[in-house]
């Protein structure tokens, strides 16, 4: 792909973030110049807790998933983030630096926003901060999702609330029901829950038995009809 074709998906791409959604043409090609671009490999670490206050970050390709340490060394997984999506935004606002790290699931492309360029562009654009709040009121109905995940004693509902979740956000839906476009295995939904693999597993078959769910290809979830209505009269 040549740089001027690089730099025309990445404009389509930050014009979709809600952050800089208001911008008009001049504005965006001002804010693309400010934009660098890295390439991380499956598993390396994008974002460490110590560098968070530096940078915000979009997706251009691949995915990646926000994590932090539990008290008993388990990996919590608090988010996860695909081409076109954007995280490290509140070192934009504060400075200050994220208790979570940020790894690459797959090969991945990121654009990177400074704070220093951030605060030169905010000066002179007030429809970005106006944005801020917005995006403020996304986040916190995300950490209202992890406490009612984390606050929910049986594991079936903490389960079911995350796979709620991620058909909400990330969904493909079609006649069959709502199909969770990414590939996700039961360490995966170990993390995102703080359950046991083995508690995961053993779950992912009792839903698929009472045909709530149905595995799509490797590791992709069809959440069914059956488990819209399980959780209409929960």
């Amino acid at each position: 792909m040549s740089t001027e074709d690089s730099n025309s998906e990445m404009g389509k791409l930050i014009a979709r973030v809600p952050l800089f959604s208001s911008l008009d043409d001049n504005e965006l090609a001002e804010l693309l110049s400010f934009v660098k671009r890295r390439r991380f490999r499956k598993h390396e670490t994008i974002l460490a807790e110590e560098d968070s206050n530096r940078y915000m970050y979009i997706v251009m390709s691949g995915k990646v998933k926000v994590i932090r340490s539990g008290v008993d060394g388990r990996e919590l997984l608090f988010a996860i983030h695909k081409r076109g999506d954007f995280f490290g935004e509140m070192a934009l606002l504060d400075g200050k630096t994220s208790l979570a790290t940020v790894i690459a699931m797959e090969d991945t492309s990121v654009g990177l926003f400074s704070k220093d360029d951030f605060d030169r562009f905010s000066k002179t654009n007030r429809k970005v901060v106006e944005k801020i709040i917005e995006l403020l009121c996304i986040r916190l109905r995300d950490a209202w999702l992890m406490l009612r995940v984390f606050s929910c004693t049986d594991a079936e509902r903490r389960l079911r609330t995350v796979l709620q979740h991620l058909g909400e956000n990330h969904g493909v839906r079609d006649a069959r029901g709502t199909l969770i476009a990414m590939k996700l295995t039961h360490k995966d939904f170990a993390a995102y829950t703080n359950l046991a693999r083995e508690t995961v597993s053993r779950l992912m078959t009792a839903l698929r038995k009472r045909h709530e769910i149905e595995l799509v290809g490797p590791h992709q979830i069809l959440l069914t009809k059956a488990f819209k209505k399980a959780d209409d009269f929960a």
